[in-house]
């Protein structure tokens, strides 16, 4: 993916108030979490097609003390409820129960059982990421410089109405094979 110069860090004494941050959705700030490679793969066969910890760390980061919504998919891959956040599994299937997960059929049911603070964060699949876009206020994407096979694909999207508004590159031979960088875009229209 090819993007907007390295944008400065905020510090989080400039970063406005979660209340301040436009919402979308019903109410809520809507956020996406996603590491995407070059050619658009976020996933292969139900499992991450790379070994990125430094990508673990970053997720956990920030989506820890808030609620995580994702597909039945994603739930099986991840094998457990994400600890210290809100498990919401969005699945079509109407008997569908899991031990620490809520249980909803649609993003915007998920966020309306949402109980801790915003942002809430979808972490996916594909076809809750299709979904959820529409309504998402900021994503934060690992973007991976390298391409992978896999099955699993991040939705494209209007780049126009997306901004760029912190970078991070890594190069880092220890974690990784493949240059990658954690990038916010905010929506802009």
């Amino acid at each position: 993916m090819t993007l907007p110069s390295r944008a400065p860090m905020q510090a989080a004494e400039d970063t406005p108030a979660r209340s301040a941050w436009p919402t979308r959705g019903p109410g809520r700030a809507l956020e996406l979490v996603v590491a995407v490679a070059a050619n658009g793969v976020i996933g292969a066969r139900n499992e991450l097609p790379w070994r990125l910890p430094a990508d673990l760390r970053h997720f956990r980061r920030l989506t820890t003390g808030h609620a995580v919504l994702m597909g039945r998919k994603t739930w099986d891959a991840i094998g457990r409820p994400l600890p210290d956040r809100q498990n919401i599994v969005i699945t079509r299937r109407d008997d569908w129960q899991a031990t620490g997960a809520d249980v909803a059929h649609s993003v915007v049911d998920a966020i309306a059982c949402v109980r801790l603070p915003d942002p809430v964060f979808c972490i996916g699949g594909g076809e809750i990421f299709r979904e959820a876009l529409p309504l998402a206020t900021r994503m934060h994407v690992t973007e991976i410089a390298e391409s992978f096979e896999g099955d699993a694909f991040f939705p494209a999207f209007d780049r126009s109405t997306w901004r760029a508004t912190w970078r991070e590159e890594h190069r880092d031979e220890d974690e990784a094979p493949f240059a990658y960088a954690f990038v916010t875009y905010d929506r802009v229209a």
